[in-house]
């Protein structure tokens, strides 16, 4: 009889505790998805500028190296499965640089709309790559 009684209230005490924790570790579960998301995103958005960049440097002149980086910029976009309605590039052509500037926007994606209890990254990924010209 004690042991139906002790194993009774055991079986209450595991319930109790699933309702404790389980909330930290859904909440744990989200916090990765979301900032696992981000940072996947981020790097995307980087690799695409150092490509844009690369592509750009085969130019002759300013114009022609700022319509490749930006025609590599969309092209490689939709590859990686970034959607081109929300990325935006920018090349800065100067005697000494090549400058490629791409920003995705995240404003307003599902991911990171669940995670809203979290502290929220950047809504905008803007990130750079930038190569010489003429430097050997």
């Amino acid at each position: 009889m004690a042991q139906a009684a002790r194993r009774q209230s055991r079986e209450g005490a595991i319930a109790v505790e699933f309702a404790l924790i389980a909330p930290l570790f859904i909440g744990l579960l989200i916090a990765i998805v979301v900032y696992g998301f981000w940072f996947l995103s981020a790097q995307s958005v980087q690799s695409l500028a150092a490509e844009g960049a690369r592509a750009g440097i085969a130019g002759l002149d300013a114009a022609e190296r700022a319509r490749l980086a930006r025609d590599v910029v969309e092209a490689r976009g939709r590859d990686m499965g970034l959607q081109s309605d929300r990325l935006s590039s920018e090349v800065r052509v100067d005697q000494t640089a090549l400058r490629v500037v791409v920003a995705y926007d995240l404003s307003d994606h599902p991911l990171l709309l669940i995670g809203g209890f979290l502290p929220q990254p950047p809504k905008t990924i803007a990130r750079s790559a930038a190569i010489e010209i003429g430097a050997y």
